[in-house]
């Protein structure tokens, strides 16, 4: 990549050829936005507990955390609570929790859906330097058991609903957890089952009540105490405990900050967060802090996908995160609304998105590009999301470029991809505002970090070439502690400073960064061909008549095969366009739409070059989507592997029959 055309990121080390056996590194890159070196925290800002202090202190009437009102079982509008009356109520929490015993170093687990109490838990660890350890809420028992006695939690906070969840995992886990606080109410069965084990059961009304005159002074807290411990799913295994300090976070709120005021995008106080991705994952909580930095508020759902456009609609968010899944909602239900609009009203629609897409490609700002249309066409969709989102951004697994590419021109919002991992305390790369030709991307590094590529011989990969591929690797603060208890999973991960992400990318010639592989997934088929299973998925993926595909093969056998979500929408259409009758389940099975799904991926698998053994020869058409319920999805969507292989091991076996 010459230098002249990173537009977006600046060199600041020469590459280093292969030695010793190790593989050879690109050159290392930083964002332009860090040219005279990364932004120094805010002063005085050691820990995250001095995030939420000094909002306290600078806008103590600011409403802070917000939930509706539910008057005669309808909901009603936001009620809030301000940054004063949230640090009153965290300054009893944290009194109630010291008088429990926990003490600065003790784990205190929290489980269940975002709400204003969580937050006000999180804050009352942070104030006393207890590490907050999140309990996953989408992995069952068997993880909550694990990660309690794994990190030896002994006070934990429940959601109401997830009280019997933790009762499962007695007794193994009472030998380390003494204390049970529930969001919400306590049942007489429940406080019964909990003490015949010997442990205490609050509801959060009785334990304010506890640390009532009694006052215990906050610890000193530094920069490198751990302030949480998030376990990753991983796709096999246990989960691991990444444990992130302080200094990421306040590193990370940094970069972010830098990078919003260089594209005019800053927050403000005025700003509103809706608070519904799992605070249990770093994507949400780094956000989350980023708005108590800047003394803005965040208003919670009620816990239910089907109603979180009405409470979007009540909330008026100015920024909106998702995950992929949320945002492919969005969009198949945009496309169904204008193909059932009658002709005129889609030829309206088209006339607008190639118009405003045609300039926004010339490089007008998609608020300049065409006015009179966002008014008469899209502002609709402006409104579906409250009417006030500026920024659209997508994290945790990646956007489809069509999805992306038609959001941005539709959502009158900037719709950005970002990229990080648990490790790296989430925004490690972020596209930018107004950048078409990053669409597809994950962006030039946050303007905190310094990113290169290494080299993967094994997989024709090369840092050093033309066109850089390799493993991204990481370089900065917001980097973990390291996994706790897994010193020997650290040292794989963790070499000379550098963090090795296990993702592979593609420098863009603007300096943004593409991700375009998964080390890990990669097979040999029986004819040594090796297969790299994610960039494929890519390719496939961009079958609009698809809406997820699990590609599998081994050295076994010498071709690949496919478990295919189909698109119900393109799959009904096509049936009644070729006369073929049946619900969606049985197209399915129907061997002329399994012939139909095989040629529009074969087409597209030339189109894009791909070698004959790329190709799939057979497919099973699966009218229910992957999901997290048949453990075949991780919660931040990622596909688990072993696990589709183990549930459709008799379908693999039938394909491979079959075509043979």
């Amino acid at each position: 990549m010459e230098q002249q055309h990173n537009k977006f990121i600046i060199e600041v080390e020469k590459a280093k050829e292969a030695t010793d056996g190790k593989p050879s590194r690109g050159p290392v890159y930083r964002s332009l936005f860090a040219k005279d070196g990364f932004p120094p925290p805010v002063e005085g800002m050691e820990s995250c507990w001095d995030v939420f202090r000094m909002s306290v202190e600078k806008c103590p009437k600011n409403p802070m955390l917000g939930r509706r009102e539910i008057v005669n079982g309808k909901p009603g509008k936001y009620v809030w609570k301000t940054y004063q009356e949230v640090y009153d109520i965290v300054m009893k929490v944290g009194d109630s929790i010291r008088s429990c015993g926990v003490e600065k170093g003790g784990r205190c687990g929290i489980y269940g859906a975002n709400c204003p109490e969580w937050i006000m838990s999180m804050e009352a660890c942070n104030a006393h330097g207890i590490y907050c350890v999140p309990l996953y809420d989408t992995l069952g028992a068997d993880a909550v058991e694990f990660i309690i006695c794994h990190s030896e939690v002994s006070i934990a906070f429940v959601e109401e609903k997830k009280i019997p969840e933790v009762l499962k995992t007695f007794p193994k886990t009472s030998e380390y957890l003494k204390t049970v606080v529930s969001f919400g109410e306590v049942t007489p069965e429940q406080r019964e089952e909990v003490e015949k084990f010997g442990l205490a059961i609050y509801s959060w009304e009785e334990f304010l009540q506890l640390g009532v005159n009694k006052h215990f002074d906050l610890p000193v807290t530094k920069k490198t105490d751990i302030c949480t411990i998030m376990y990753t799913s991983g796709t096999t295994g246990d989960p691991k405990g990444v444990m992130i300090s302080n200094d990421s976070i306040i590193t990370l709120i940094a970069g972010v900050k830098r990078l919003l005021e260089s594209v005019n995008e800053e927050l403000h106080t005025k700003d509103v967060y809706m608070s519904y991705l799992p605070l249990a994952h770093i994507f949400d909580r780094v956000i989350e802090e980023l708005f108590i930095s800047h003394g803005a508020s965040i208003g919670f759902w009620r816990g239910d996908v089907k109603l979180l456009v009405e409470d979007i609609g009540e909330l008026k968010p100015s920024i909106f995160c998702a995950v992929p899944r949320v945002l492919d909602r969005i969009y198949s239900g945009l496309t169904e609304k204008i193909s059932a609009g009658g002709f005129l009203k889609q030829k309206l629609f088209n006339i607008a998105y190639l118009w405003k897409n045609f300039n926004m490609k010339r490089g007008q700002p998609h608020a300049e590009a065409a006015p009179i249309f966002d008014k008469i066409v899209f502002s609709k969709v402006k409104q579906g999301l409250g009417g006030n989102v500026r920024l659209i951004l997508s994290g945790a697994a990646p956007l489809a470029t069509h999805v992306e590419a038609f959001l941005r021109v539709v959502a009158c919002a900037h719709v950005l991809q970002g990229y990080g991992l648990t490790e790296t305390c989430a925004g490690t790369f972020v596209s930018l505002p107004n950048q078409l030709a990053m669409l597809g991307t994950v962006g030039p590094p946050v303007p905190n970090v310094d990113a290169c590529l290494e080299s993967v011989p094994e997989m024709g990969y090369d840092a050093l070439s033309s066109k850089p591929r390799g493993e991204i690797c990481v370089r900065g603060n917001t980097l973990f502690s390291g996994y706790y208890k897994r010193e020997d999973l650290t040292k794989e991960v963790m070499v000379d400073g550098w963090f090795h992400t296990g993702d592979i990318g593609e420098w863009q010639p603007d300096g943004s960064m593409k991700i375009i592989d998964r080390k890990k997934n990669i097979f040999k088929l029986s004819q040594g061909e090796y297969v790299a299973v994610e960039n494929l998925e890519n390719v496939y993926g961009l079958v609009p008549a698809i809406d997820s595909i699990w590609i599998y093969g081994n050295s076994f056998e010498s071709f690949l095969v496919a478990i295919i979500n189909p698109n119900k929408q393109i799959l009904e259409r096509w049936a009644e366009e070729n006369g073929i009758s049946g619900e969606f389940n049985s197209l399915c099975e129907n061997p002329k739409t399994k012939e139909y799904i095989l040629g529009e991926l074969t087409k597209i698998g030339r189109e894009k070059k791909l070698k004959g053994f790329e190709l799939i020869k057979a497919v099973h058409l699966e009218p229910f989507p992957f999901d997290m319920e048949r453990d075949l999805l991780t919660p931040t969507y990622k596909k688990k592997r072993p696990q589709l292989l183990k549930y459709y091991q008799n379908v693999i076996d039938s394909m491979y029959k079959s075509a043979k």
